[in-house]
């Protein structure tokens, strides 16, 4: 494959810089490694689009980027002119969720009629096994109780709205995915408080009927919105389907940059343990999210699809909970640590998986929800 002239010199730049972190590292002289990461995350999220199999770790590289902005430069994040910035992140939560309603139709809910064990199983598994494994790793984890809830909420959480894509890399159900995102989410307002009074009511005080408005106002109301605008303007406004990716994958970014800002104290703390459940929960809900579809007997594809649903979280809805709640800085913490991870662990498992076809042919409809996601479906939205 030959790479163009300016993507050998990003990349000869980002093995530099990299050179250059594992210098300052081994030299134990951090003063300049905050930036010296910036620029290397920076130059590999460009580098990598180089090649088309890794392409798709760019906008998790770009969010590692901003990751290391916002640690070394928190106060940047914080507020602006005296209007915290924290204020933003239900505003932009709301407008990844009317995206998501504008992608939206009659058509993302045929596969629902198709095959409605796979869709039964799908979100049996995102609220019940995601939960259960959240409050076990909290419960083993030491944590304080607010960070501890924070990541049962993350576990409570529906499913991501950019899972499509990597069921598309996967060579999994996309029209199943779509369908599992759709349902999880709109189930979302009844399901998460319920869910958190039951297995977070011991660390923090749950709020069960504030919890539920909240999450009516950050997610039913914008797609209802999306759904009346799709409805009525549907091709009408190219701008806004070409945009709305675009704008759900900045306000993703900004919304990790705020609260990485705000928890900076609390990561550095205890960083690496963070780091490690919330990878935990990721990985495993992959893994018992696809042997519990073998164990209901369900085709490869459709497994492959639940998997990957299952262990992605709709971080972003996580994130505007906690800012709802007051508490961005400790219960939306592991929210922020999730963006990145998850981004990455899908890539990797879709990669996997798209080296091997199942053995089931792939579903008649596939090509047409394929291309109706390319033209900005729920699957390109940028939530991370």
């Amino acid at each position: 494959m030959k790479i163009h002239g300016i993507y050998k010199i990003i990349i000869a730049c980002a093995i530099l810089l990299f050179i250059a972190v594992l210098v300052l590292l081994f030299t134990q002289n951090t003063s300049y490694l905050g930036p010296i990461l910036m620029a290397f995350f920076l130059m590999t999220a460009i580098g990598v689009r180089a090649f088309q199999a890794t392409k798709g770790l760019s906008f998790t590289l770009i969010i590692l980027t901003v990751v290391a902005t916002a640690l070394n430069f928190p106060n940047n994040f914080l507020e602006f002119r005296g209007y915290e910035l924290a204020g933003l992140i239900t505003p932009l939560i709301q407008v990844i969720m009317f995206g998501m309603g504008t992608s939206m139709g009659i058509k993302d809910f045929i596969a629902l009629g198709k095959s409605p064990k796979s869709v039964i199983v799908g979100v049996a598994a995102q609220f019940l096994l995601m939960p259960l494994i959240a409050f076990s790793l909290a419960s083993a984890s030491g944590f304080s109780p607010e960070i501890s809830a924070g990541l049962i909420l993350l576990g409570c959480a529906p499913v991501s709205v950019a899972s499509p894509v990597f069921a598309y890399l996967a060579k999994a159900n996309v029209a199943l995915c779509i369908t599992i995102v759709s349902v999880t989410t709109l189930l979302a307002p009844l399901f998460i408080p319920v869910l958190m009074k039951f297995y977070a009511g011991g660390f923090i005080p749950i709020d069960v009927l504030g919890m539920m408005w909240s999450i009516v106002k950050m997610v039913l109301f914008p797609i209802g919105a999306g759904l009346i605008f799709n409805k009525f303007l549907h091709g009408k406004a190219k701008w806004l389907d070409a945009s709305m990716p675009i704008v759900s994958m900045v306000g993703i970014a900004f919304i990790v940059a705020i609260i990485m800002a705000a928890g900076r104290e609390s990561l550095l703390n205890m960083g690496l343990m963070l780091v490690l459940m919330v990878l935990l929960l990721n990985l495993l809900g992959y893994l018992s999210a696809y042997w519990m579809a073998r164990l209901f007997k369900l085709e490869e594809q459709h497994c492959r699809t639940i998997s990957i649903t299952t262990g992605m979280q709709n971080a972003g809805l996580v994130s505007g909970i906690a800012k709802e709640m007051g508490k961005i800085a400790t219960v939306g913490l592991a929210s922020a640590v999730c963006g990145p991870l998850m981004g990455f662990t899908s890539s990797v498992l879709a990669s996997y998986w798209n080296g091997k076809n199942p053995p089931e042919s792939l579903d008649a409809n596939l090509s047409e929800v394929v291309k109706e996601d390319e033209k900005g479906n729920i699957g390109l939205s940028g939530e991370s």
